[in-house]
């Protein structure tokens, strides 16, 4: 009998086996058939609905906040910083959180409660009445923001083929950072032209956007394909493969499409994303990442958060100059939007590792020009520097978010994006909280250039750590070929 017991325990075994590996199996061929499609093979619809919500992402994250804060009445500085820092705290809950989640769960569930949570949070504030009010509807809003960054990201790259992953996913950014250029122009003039009500209704309008993603997703947007495979949910892949061809081959015209060049990849087992994580390989890109993404929001989150506020409590502006000052940051920040699309050409060409060494640069050189010369009053030559700036500071945001989607396997990609961008982001809970007692020690200029002086060297560090990702799909940067793999 217990010899019965003992064969029967290794057939269930090994038939558990066959299983995993016919799955792995399953999963290189409809990993193959995507990297063959000449273009994106879902509905254009939902790339819009993921752009427009990643709009409202960093225009919330980005655009409104550093300008609605000086207006709303029933708030002090402290109190903006604190609002700035929470929100930020917020988004480290929602990216590891709804990260976590989405890879046990799924990225479709998790993705339309994401973008529900942004738009309740920025509705909220819009409406608020009070600083307690405010506060909470920011952690809401701030849940939102770090899981939206976190997934659509993620979401895009395991869609796109791999030689056109950088482009979709640009596409993706493109929309975000038409958020900080023209949508930064837009809530600058609407808090001047009606500072009265002009901050809430720079709170409202991603709150609504973020709700049309929601719907949309809801309506359209299928599951992960390395989802469902691990799911074992066969004919449910089959159907979505069936149909990006049929669109796909629609798009470009083509009859046909080139025999799939199947590799067969050694499978990470999912039962730990955290021990995954744990290996040496994948715990330095970790590490690194983070560190990156903590010193970039370092220096980023307390520039547009409490950049004006700095401007108007430090540098004493008079009213119109402050004004015009708001005027001219907005029209700045469009620099940002021209050359997110520049990056469309350059993207799948340059290596993300020296994007984001060039912007790292600049975020020190900024930090101590534009405060150089907004503390001489220079108004017109800050907005060309600032301008020109825009074009080296904004590629690393790119580079840096496809790395962190690349650099890892499938079983841990959002929970490693998540705990990359998470973390990095304690650095944009730290920085505002910095900034005007580093103002009170060493005065306003050396105070900035301390808070852009790391980023560079966190930059230089990915050099030792990623891996080239430019072009090569996701699993030949991270899971090993099994053995005898072929290539067919």
């Amino acid at each position: 009998m217990y010899k019965s017991k003992k064969l029967t325990f290794i057939r269930y075994f090994y038939e558990f086996i066959d299983l995993s590996n016919l799955m792995s199996n399953k999963l290189d061929e409809y990993l193959a058939r995507i990297d063959r499609l000449p273009t994106w093979g879902l509905s254009y619809a939902l790339l819009w609905a993921l752009g427009i919500g990643y709009f409202a992402t960093l225009y919330d994250a980005v655009s409104n906040l550093g300008y609605a804060l000086p207006f709303i009445p029933f708030i002090n500085a402290t109190q903006a910083s604190i609002i700035v820092s929470v929100g930020l705290a917020g988004y480290i809950v929602g990216s590891m959180g709804f990260g976590i989640a989405s890879d046990r769960i799924g990225r479709r569930p998790i993705l339309i409660v994401t973008f529900a949570l942004l738009g309740i949070g920025s509705l909220g504030m819009g409406l608020a009445t009070n600083y307690f009010t405010l506060f909470i509807f920011r952690v809401l809003e701030g849940i939102g923001i770090g899981a939206a960054l976190n997934l659509a990201m993620v979401y895009v790259a395991e869609f796109s083929p791999s030689t056109k992953r950088g482009k979709y996913a640009n596409w993706i950014f493109i929309s975000g950072w038409t958020a900080v250029g023209a949508g930064t122009v837009v809530a600058a003039f609407i808090v001047t032209i009606s500072p009265t009500i002009g901050w809430r209704i720079i709170f409202l309008l991603p709150g609504v956007l973020a709700l049309i993603t929601t719907v949309i997703l809801a309506i359209s947007s299928p599951e992960s394909v390395r989802i469902l495979v691990k799911k074992g949910k066969i004919q449910d892949v089959e159907r979505i493969v069936n149909r990006m061809e049929e669109i796909s081959m629609r798009r470009a015209k083509m009859e046909s499409l080139p025999q799939p060049k199947i590799v067969h990849y050694e499978e990470i087992p999912s039962y730990s994303q955290l021990k995954i994580l744990r290996e040496p390989k994948y715990l330095k890109r970790l590490i690194s990442l983070t560190v990156f993404w903590f010193f970039i929001y370092f220096i980023q989150y307390t520039s547009t958060g409490l950049g004006p506020t700095f401007v108007k409590v430090v540098v004493g502006f008079s009213p119109a100059q402050y004004a015009e000052y708001i005027r001219l940051s907005g029209f700045a920040a469009i620099g940002a939007t021209i050359i997110s699309f520049i990056l469309l050409g350059i993207v799948e060409r340059t290596d993300r590792r020296l994007l984001t060494q060039i912007g790292g640069i600049g975020f020190l050189v900024s930090s101590f020009v534009s405060t150089y010369l907004l503390l001489n009053k220079e108004l017109i030559t800050w907005f060309i520097a600032y301008f020109l700036l825009e074009f080296i500071l904004n590629p690393p945001y790119l580079a840096g978010y496809l790395m962190s989607s690349e650099a890892f396997p499938t079983a841990a990609r959002s929970t490693s994006f998540a705990i990359t961008d998470g973390i990095g982001h304690l650095g944009g809970v730290v920085g505002p909280l910095l900034l005007f007692p580093l103002i009170g020690i060493i005065g306003p200029l050396p105070a900035w250039i301390v808070l852009g002086l790391p980023v560079p060297f966190a930059a230089a560090l990915l050099w030792f750590t990623i891996p080239k990702t430019v072009g090569v799909r996701l699993e030949e940067v991270n899971e090993a070929y099994r053995e005898g793999a072929t290539q067919r």
